[in-house]
Formats: C-alpha cells, structure tokens, sequence
C-alpha cells in the first residue's frame, strides 16, 4: 500500500471513527451513567471487537455477501431492530447512576459482539475492506485492522470522557431525561441512512 492510500485510509478511519454512531452514543450515554474507569472494557470491547469484524470480513465473509446479497439485506433490517430497542431503552433511562449494585455497562463480550449488529460498523468494515484490501489477501486486510484498530481507539474514547464529563454537571433529572432523549434521537438518526 503507496502512502497516499495509507493516508486515504487514516483519514477515512479517523473521519468513520469520530463521527457519531451506535458505538460512540453508547460510549457517551455509558461514561454520562457509569464513569470512564468502569467503561474500559466496553471501550476495549468495541474497538478489539471491530478489528475481529475487518479481519472476518477481510478474510471471507464479504466474498458471502457479495455471493448472496440478501443475507446482508436481513443483517441491515435485524441490526435496525435492534438498535431502535436500543434509542428505546435509553430514552427510557431517567438517572445516571442508578442502583449501582445492579446496573452495569457493557461488558467487554457484550461490547465486542454488538459489532455485529451495528450497522454503521458493518458499513464501515465493509467499505475499508472493499477500497483498501480489495484483494482480499492476509497482509492487507491485516494493515487495514492495525490502522483502524489504532486509530478508532483514541476516537472512541473521546466519546467516552465526554460522557463522563457531562456527568458532572448534569444532576438535575429532567436534564438527564433531555439528554437521553437526545441521545434516543441521534441513535435513531444514525441508524435511518442504513434503512433509506
């Protein structure tokens, strides 16, 4: 891979990466809720979880869904099922910090399974795959996970340490419930381009 590819494909991860998404609004909502410390393996689970999905798809499953196109078209509808329950349940979520011996965030399985009922993290292995390693051999699929691994990492913590610094200042409940409101809507805004 030339320099400018690889400089394509950074900006291209940092860009998919930063913007908002499933995976950032959870990291959000989760560090607004629970803290960073106690987020870290949702973090991890995310962004190991995701490295796990480029490389499956580099190395076989997006010659599946080229092959047989209607089993991505069911993955995109059960995926938007899924994430819409999602906007429900935090729209629904009224405090941060609730009962903690009872809620916890994600854990690091839970985190990196969810990669594969994300739409937009399928989006985006799917098209670094396609642009990037469209060969489909070892090394470049394996460059393209080493550099989305490395800079998803930093992207998505950002998110996280935002949600634990808004927790300072939202005490009051019906803040809480605004913001979760809000949250509920960009999840479900990021999901309605997969759907259209």
């Amino acid at each position: 891979m030339n320099i400018e590819l690889l400089s394509a494909l950074a900006l291209f991860a940092f860009v998919s990466s930063i913007s908002p998404g499933p995976n950032n609004l959870i990291l959000l909502s989760s560090g607004i809720s629970f803290g960073t410390r106690r987020c870290l393996s949702l973090l991890f689970g995310i962004n190991l979880g995701f490295m796990v999905m480029i490389l499956a798809i580099g190395l076989g499953i997006g010659e599946v869904f080229k092959h047989v196109p209607v089993l991505y078209d069911w993955l995109k509808w059960i995926s938007t099922i899924y994430l819409l329950f999602l906007a429900y349940k935090i729209a629904c979520s009224s405090a941060i910090n609730t009962d903690q011996s009872q809620a916890k965030p994600m854990t690091f399985l839970q985190a990196a399974l969810f990669q594969w009922v994300n739409p937009k993290a399928w989006s985006m292995a799917l098209s670094a795959i396609a642009v990037y390693a469209p060969s489909f051999k070892l090394e470049s699929t394996l460059l393209v996970a080493i550099i989305f691994t490395l800079i998803n990492l930093p992207c998505i913590l950002s998110w996280l340490l935002a949600g634990d610094k808004l927790s300072e200042t939202l005490k009051n409940k019906r803040k809480v419930q605004f913001l979760n409101y809000f949250l509920a809507l960009l999840l479900v805004m990021s999901v309605l381009p997969t759907i259209l």
